[in-house]
């Protein structure tokens, strides 16, 4: 009977195919960082940022084009001047009319552009950049979800897969039992009613076994998605429950300043200030170079190509461009900016606030987990104690089957408080690690 105790509280484990994989939480979270297409996803948005940060760079170097035209004038243009320009013989008032060019033109032309000075063009080089790391903190955001979502699926499987043993250990028990009391009753020594107290009691943890049983396909099925498996990939997992509790740290030291959120939302502020200054640029004068050399042959034929003259034309100059008068819609483009970042700066403050008695919520919930699933372990192994001396009792007819059952219900509320306890505990100490960023550190 020791051994039916030992067997009933250590909950013996399921037997899985060996067509299968099997993971550790740790195998698991490495599985799902490097296949979760989210993660991918976060990694593009960062790659993504750098080639912007390439295109502003490349605004400030030279930019050379080169473009070609033909022409070809149906209609030539007519000159129309003074005959004396022609004759000085001429009558007073006479004209004469010619039509000048020639029917064909080709353009070859090379221009090259510089930016001298642009203030917004060094201020979104800056912004790129701040994109770029916020890109990065929103990327590690990502991979601190896609672990925590690995790791609850992954606890409560783990859960499932033991409270399955254990159910499967009851229903074995109860079904021997059954079975022993309808040999009893053939003869003659209980009532009827005491095997029916025992069937109902079987019905019971028939029942039991096949709700954990579904519990459990559910479970594995929300770490197949937490881990980006396929559904119909077969996996079983290599840590108990007792192994992910020896293994789990649960002091409760951490920073909120580390917090992901709060990281996001300061450099959204530092980019809401970029922005502002980017505005006020916009009506700082913008100086540009240019240099232009380009061919234009003229043609009565399509010879192009013939050696005949093409006529150059060098030219440089700089430009400068500045904003006079824009009727006050400059001040309200940088009003509503700076708005913007007094919105952002007024969220961060309500977020530090949120997060500061989310901290106190989480410290309470992990001291009250932790005190409840001992509480709840030792519950458990007093009612199966209670449990199988019952049945000790009942075997030697000084207890009838109707207290056994009783005790058996017992023990399956201790069961069902031990593991809720046991979530509550793997919950609470997930949470308080994500508040602190401390998932991917500690994984």
């Amino acid at each position: 009977m020791n051994k039916l105790l030992c067997f009933l509280l250590l909950c013996s484990t399921t037997i899985f195919g060996q067509n299968n994989m099997s993971y550790s939480l740790l195998e698991a979270q490495d599985f799902a960082l490097k296949n979760h297409l989210s993660i991918k996803n976060s990694d593009l948005a960062i790659q993504k940022s750098q080639e912007l940060k390439k295109e502003y760079l490349a605004i400030g170097l030279p930019q050379v084009s080169a473009n070609s035209g033909f022409n070809n004038f149906l209609n030539l243009p007519v000159q129309v001047v003074s005959a004396k320009f022609l004759n000085p013989n001429a009558n007073e008032g006479e004209v004469v009319s010619f039509k000048g060019g020639t029917d064909y033109s080709l353009l070859g032309n090379v221009q090259v552009n510089q930016l001298l000075f642009n203030g917004s063009y060094f201020v979104a080089l800056a912004a790129a950049k701040a994109l770029i790391d916020l890109q990065k903190t929103q990327a590690l955001q990502t991979k601190d979800d896609v672990i925590f979502n690995v790791s609850q699926a992954y606890h409560l499987a783990a859960v499932a897969k033991e409270n399955l043993s254990f159910a499967d250990s009851m229903l074995l028990i109860t079904a021997q039992l059954l079975e022993k009391q309808k040999s009893i009753f053939e003869v003659g020594v209980i009532t009827q009613e005491e095997v029916d107290q025992m069937n109902y009691a079987y019905l019971s943890a028939k029942n039991a076994q096949a709700s954990s049983e579904l519990q459990f396909k559910n479970s594995m099925a929300l770490l197949k998605m937490a881990m980006f498996l396929p559904f119909d990939q077969e996996i079983s997992l290599k840590e108990s429950t007792s192994e992910l509790l020896q293994k789990s740290n649960l002091n409760l030291s951490g920073l909120l300043s580390n917090n992901y959120t709060l990281q996001i939302l300061q450099k959204q502020i530092l980019l809401d200030k970029l922005d502002i200054r980017n505005k006020k640029m916009a009506i700082m004068p913008i100086l540009r170079a240019q240099f232009q050399h380009s061919y234009v042959a003229y043609r009565n034929e399509l010879n192009f190509f013939a050696n005949q003259s093409w006529y150059p034309q060098t030219s440089w100059g700089i430009q400068l461009s500045m904003p006079i008068f824009t009727s006050g819609s400059g001040r309200a483009v940088i009003s509503q900016s700076k708005i913007k970042l007094m919105q952002d700066e007024n969220i961060l403050k309500i977020t530090e606030q949120a997060l500061k008695m989310q901290e106190i919520k989480e410290m309470n919930n992990l001291i009250g987990a932790k005190q409840k699933l001992e509480l709840q372990n030792e519950n458990l192994k007093l009612a199966g104690k209670i449990y199988a001396n019952s049945i000790l009792k009942e075997q030697i007819g000084k207890e009838s089957s109707i207290v056994v059952t009783q005790k058996y219900n017992q023990l399956m509320i201790a069961q069902t408080q031990y593991v809720g306890a046991m979530v509550e505990l793997f919950q609470a100490k997930l949470s308080l690690d994500k508040l602190y960023n401390q998932i991917l550190t500690t994984k």
